[in-house]
This record gives C-alpha cells, sequence and structure tokens, in this order.
C-alpha cells in the first residue's frame, strides 16, 4: 500500500464567487466563454480571489517498455534514451515550448533501459524498463507504488521552488500500447476504439498492436476496480509517475495541466484512486489518438485545444498555458463596470 494523500474537494463557493466578480468586469456576462470557466476553476482549485498560474512547472517522466520488443512502435527503444539526451540538451519541442512560457523542463529517468548520466537528469530509476506484459506483468505492485511516490515527490519538489501550476508530460516508446490497455480496462471500451497509430505505425502493425493489447488483457486480466492491480500488470512506470504527480499537486491545490493520451490515461487512474482529483484536472488539448476522446470523455472534460496533435512530452499542455495565464490576468486586470464609470446593462 502506498502513501495516503489528503485531497480535498475544490471550493466550490469561491467558484461562485468568481463567477459574480466576472460579470462585473467591463463586458457582456459570460462573453469570454472557456476563458471565464477556466477561470472560475483555477479560484475553486486554489481558494484564491486572484488566483496565479505562473511559474509553472514541467516535468517530463521517461521510461521504456518491455511490450516495445513485440513490434508496436514505429520507432525502436532506443529512440527513449536519445530523446532524454535532446531533452537535457535543450532540443525537444517541449524545452522551446518550456522556454516561450518560462517554464523549467525537469527530466526524470522513472524506467529508461538503459543507465545514464547527465547532472541535471533526475536518476529515479524504478527498474531497467517494464516487462513485456504480453508474456508476464509490466511490474509488481510495489514497483507501482513506487513509480506512484516518485512522481509525488518530483511534483512536491517542483511545487515547493515555486510552481503554482504543474505540466506533466512523458516520454516512453511503446507508451500508447500500455495506456490503450489501461484505457480499454477502465472505461469498458473494446481494444479497437481505444487505440491508434501512435508515432506513425503501419495498417498491419496496428493490427497486431491490437492483437497483442487483446491477447496480454486476456493473459493479465486486470481488475477494472483496482487501478494499481491495472497499473501493475499493463501499466508504464511513466505512467505511474505521471499518477504521483497528479495526486500530490491536487493534495496542495495546485491546478494540473494534462497533456495528451498518455498522461489523461495517467490523470483517469489518478481520479479512480481518488475521485477529488478531477476538479483540479485541465485538458490541454485533444490529440490525434484515437483513445484521448474516450479517456477526456470518461474524466467529464474538455479540451483547451485541438489542434492536431500527437507528440507527448507535455507540448500540447505547455501550448494550452497561455490560455490559463490569459484567464489570470483578466481577472486580475481588467476593470469592473464601476470602477470604469461604464453603465450596465439595463
Amino acid at each position: 500500500m502506498g502513501k495516503v494523500y489528503n485531497i480535498k474537494p475544490i471550493n466550490l463557493l469561491q467558484g461562485e464567487k468568481m463567477t459574480d466578480y466576472l460579470n462585473s468586469l467591463t463586458k457582456p456576462i459570460g462573453s469570454l466563454g472557456a476563458v471565464e470557466e477556466i477561470a472560475i476553476q483555477l479560484a475553486q482549485i486554489t481558494g484564491e480571489d486572484f488566483p496565479e498560474v505562473t511559474p509553472t512547472g514541467i516535468i517530463v517522466f521517461a521510461a521504456d517498455h518491455g511490450v516495445a520488443s513485440e513490434g508496436v512502435s514505429a520507432y525502436p527503444q532506443e529512440v527513449t534514451v536519445q530523446m532524454v539526451h535532446n531533452f537535457l540538451d535543450g532540443g525537444a519541442a517541449i524545452n522551446v515550448l518550456g522556454k516561450q512560457i518560462g517554464a523549467k523542463v525537469e527530466i526524470v529517468d522513472i524506467g529508461v533501459a538503459a543507465d545514464m548520466e547527465r547532472a541535471e537528469l533526475h536518476i529515479k530509476k524504478i527498474r531497467h524498463g517494464t516487462a513485456n506484459f504480453l508474456k508476464e506483468n509490466a511490474m509488481t505492485r510495489d514497483e507501482a507504488w513506487q513509480a506512484i511516490e516518485v512522481g509525488s515527490d518530483m511534483a512536491t519538489r517542483v511545487i515547493e521552488n515555486g510552481a503554482k501550476c504543474l505540466i506533466i508530460g512523458e516520454m516512453g516508446i511503446g507508451n500508447t500500447t500500455s495506456s490503450s490497455a489501461i484505457l480499454s480496462v477502465l472505461s469498458g471500451l473494446d481494444v479497437a476504439d481505444v487505440i491508434g497509430a501512435g508515432t506513425g505505425i503501419t495498417p498491419d502493425q496496428l493490427k497486431w498492436k491490437e492483437q497483442v493489447i487483446r491477447q496480454s488483457l486476456q493473459e493479465r486480466n486486470p481488475d477494472p476496480n483496482d487501478p494499481i492491480d491495472i497499473l501493475s500488470k499493463v501499466g508504464g512506470l511513466e505512467i505511474g509517475g505521471m499518477v504521483g504527480a497528479i495526486l500530490a499537486a491536487a493534495e496542495r491545490k495546485i491546478p494540473v495541466l494534462v497533456d495528451g493520451f498518455i498522461s489523461t490515461v495517467a490523470a483517469l487512474l489518478a481520479q479512480r484512486l481518488y475521485p477529488e482529483v478531477k476538479g483540479y484536472l485541465f485538458i490541454g488539448h485533444q490529440s490525434m489518438e484515437a483513445g484521448h476522446k474516450h479517456a477526456i470523455r470518461q474524466l467529464e472534460k474538455k479540451p483547451i485545444l485541438d489542434l492536431g496533435l500527437r507528440l507527448g512530452e507535455g507540448t500540447g499542455a505547455a501550448l494550452a498555458f497561455p490560455i490559463l495565464k490569459a484567464a489570470t490576468d483578466i481577472v486580475k486586470d481588467m476593470a469592473t463596470f464601476e470602477s470604469a464609470g461604464i453603465a450596465e446593462k439595463i
């Protein structure tokens, strides 16, 4: 059994207070649409009249998947470690977008198959990648809890360093296969409905990916009512890390900006562990991965953006972040009818 998190329900009264304040600003009521909804949710999360989301922190969890050996990805497993080096060298998309929004990108080796030594890398390796879940459980229950603890500790560190919003991302060849398996169990949807091309596999590879997941779920038989059983049997270490980061942020009343398919599946696992988590989540975007819309629907959320993205790393969340910032700036800087001396609607 892992750590117990003290996650309180969001503050609905503070949300009502924010609604009244937004209605006093110099604009027609509700005319800023989803931006106003974001401001209200930020007030509910933080309990503050004027919520802040800057600075924000980005954590990218990297890990390998044993199931990648089944040929379910367009890229070989070595790409995981190569991309971690790229992150650390500042050459990945999330580095560019993180710089744009003034966020430091923290990279965590929670289960990369190769050993790495870089000064900037947080080495929190639980094991050298998961096992091939077509043949055996991906990890033990204890390792699943360890992954959650690593994520929780990393988020706590970033928040204690001043982050007012958390963006979570991932890197791991084979992780759309793991995420599709998890989502199929949690949602009860057929495997065919929740799989996609991931990094860009062919139609034949997609059929094989479906067969691998279907057979794995029959063999492993994860309990849909036990998120840790699901994570340990068909999950990934980076997925567990993101679960822990979400739980730690929610416990501290920090909003979490979730990225694409893999991180949304992690958010769904976190929400199944602690239902109150849902109120602390924003979904950055709707990705091209087929299962993502189903994962979002399970969380009863609406994505902020829909740009045809399918990269991961936290990139879609980083692109959505300026809209959260805009919501806080509207509340902080926009005049009220009273302060501007403007007549309100008759």
